[in-house]
C-alpha cells in the first residue's frame, strides 16, 4: 500500500499545491501506478517530483509538468490525441485515462516494446502504437488518421515541427517544449479558422525532439 499513499501524497503536495485543480487529470494521476513505469533501482524515487531516467537517455518527466501540459490541452473525454515520444508509458496511460484514444509514437524501439507491455498489463484497449520519427506525424501506420483534436510533443525542440501543425484540427491545441538544447518554454499553439495562435508558458527542460524539422543530433 506505500504506493497508493505515496500517490496521493504527490497529487496533493505537488500537484495541487502546485496549482493544479483539473479534477479529471487529478484523477487520472491518483490511479495511474507511476512505479509500474520505472525499473527496480528507481522505485523508492518513483513519486519524488523530479526526473526519472528510463534509460536511452530519457527520462520520465516530473509529474507537475507532466500535469501541466494536460492541464493546458483542456482535453476532454472525446478528444483522439497524437502523443510525440511515448517514452515509459506513464503519460500515455494518463492520456488513456482521460480521452477517447491516444496514438503515441516512439522512436526508440526497446522503450516502445517495454511501454506496450506495461500498458497491456494495465489493460488499456485505446492506445494505438507507432515506432518512427515523430516529427513526421502518424503516417504509414494502421489505423488511418490525419486529424487530432490535441497533440503532445514530450520532447524539446527549437521549432515546432510543420508536419504537427497539418495534423491539429481547427480548433484543437498542441502542447510543445520550445527553445534551446538547455532550456524550453511550454508553448501551446491553438489552430482556429484563419490563424494560429500561440501562448508561452512556464519553463522547462526537456530531453531534445529528434527528427525532421527539429533536432539533427
Amino acid at each position: 500500500m506505500r504506493f497508493d499513499d505515496q500517490r496521493k501524497k504527490m497529487v496533493e503536495t505537488q500537484l495541487v499545491k502546485a496549482g493544479i485543480s483539473d479534477q479529471r487529470v487529478l484523477n487520472a494521476f491518483l490511479k495511474v501506478p507511476r512505479e509500474n513505469f520505472v525499473s527496480e533501482q528507481w522505485k523508492d524515487f518513483t513519486y519524488l517530483d523530479y526526473p526519472i531516467s528510463i534509460g536511452n537517455q530519457q527520462t520520465l518527466s516530473q509529474p507537475f509538468i507532466v500535469a501541466k501540459m494536460l492541464t493546458l490541452l483542456e482535453l476532454k473525454e472525446t478528444d483522439e490525441v497524437l502523443e510525440i515520444g511515448t517514452g515509459s508509458g506513464y503519460q500515455t496511460a494518463l492520456l488513456a485515462e482521460l480521452v477517447s484514444a491516444v496514438y503515441t509514437i516512439e522512436r526508440i524501439e526497446s522503450l516502445l516494446k517495454s511501454a506496450k507491455k506495461i500498458l497491456k498489463k494495465l489493460d488499456y484497449n485505446n492506445i494505438y502504437f507507432k515506432m518512427g520519427d515523430g516529427c513526421l506525424g502518424w503516417v504509414n501506420v494502421l489505423p488511418e488518421k490525419s486529424e487530432f483534436d490535441k497533440i503532445i510533443v514530450s520532447a524539446g525542440s527549437a521549432e515546432l515541427p510543420q508536419v504537427l501543425l497539418n495534423q491539429l484540427k481547427v480548433g484543437g491545441k498542441l502542447i510543445i517544449p520550445q527553445g534551446t538544447m538547455s532550456e524550453q518554454k511550454l508553448i501551446v499553439y491553438e489552430k482556429k479558422e484563419d490563424e494560429i495562435v500561440t501562448q508561452a508558458y512556464i519553463k522547462c527542460v526537456f530531453v531534445p525532439l529528434i527528427g525532421v524539422g527539429a533536432w539533427d543530433i
